[in-house]
This record gives C-alpha cells, sequence and structure tokens, in this order.
C-alpha cells in the first residue's frame, strides 16, 4: 500500500504515532516502547538506516556503509535521496543525537 506524504498524516492513527513518539522523552521508555511494538528486524532496519545516513553526512562511500550497515545499495540510495530531497527528519534527528560534528571548529596548529 503506497500513501502519499500528503495523506500519510491525514489518519488519527498515524498522527497518534507520531505524538507518542515525540512525547516520549527518555530511552528507557523508548526502547520498551520499540521493542513492543517492532520487530527485533525492524529494529535493526531502522538503526542500520540511521547509521547509513549519519555516514553518508560524514562523505563515507556507499561500498563502506553497505559493509558496515549490511544495507543494500539501493536502499543507500534511497537514504540519501531523502537526506537531500525528502522531508528533514534524518537531518532533524542527526542533529539532535549529536550525530552531526560539523560544528566543531578545526583544530589549530
Amino acid at each position: 500500500m503506497t500513501t502519499s506524504v500528503d495523506n500519510l498524516w491525514q489518519s488519527d492513527s498515524t498522527i497518534q504515532l507520531a505524538g507518542t513518539f515525540s512525547r516520549i522523552t527518555d530511552e528507557t521508555t523508548m526502547r520498551n516502547f520499540l521493542r513492543d511494538v517492532m520487530t527485533e528486524k525492524e529494529i535493526i532496519e531502522i538503526a542500520a538506516r540511521l547509521e547509513a545516513a549519519r555516514m553518508l553526512r560524514a562523505g563515507a562511500t556507499y561500498i563502506t556503509i553497505a559493509e558496515k550497515t549490511k544495507l543494500s545499495s539501493r536502499t543507500i540510495a534511497r537514504i540519501s535521496d531523502w537526506l537531500q530531497n525528502g522531508q528533514g527528519g534524518y537531518a532533524a534527528a542527526l542533529d539532535q543525537s549529536g550525530a552531526r560534528h560539523d560544528h566543531i571548529p578545526p583544530a589549530r596548529a
């Protein structure tokens, strides 16, 4: 079932899901929630996608990302496209998780 971005957030259940995620403020509760609503495989897949996004932003090659995450080059390409042309979710998540380090000034000699 393909749902457009415009229609995705029209449903009470998807709005409730996003709201639930946004209100969980501690890591233990989030881990417990994710484990209850997702399979181990789904958690691992999403974690790998987030790691791929982090690596893409850091300039890693698709080959390096595929070796580390076990994601296909097609999935990595989609993540790259979403980073550049998506809704900004990956960038916001990476920024909020502290995974972006380009704000650190260069070392002085």
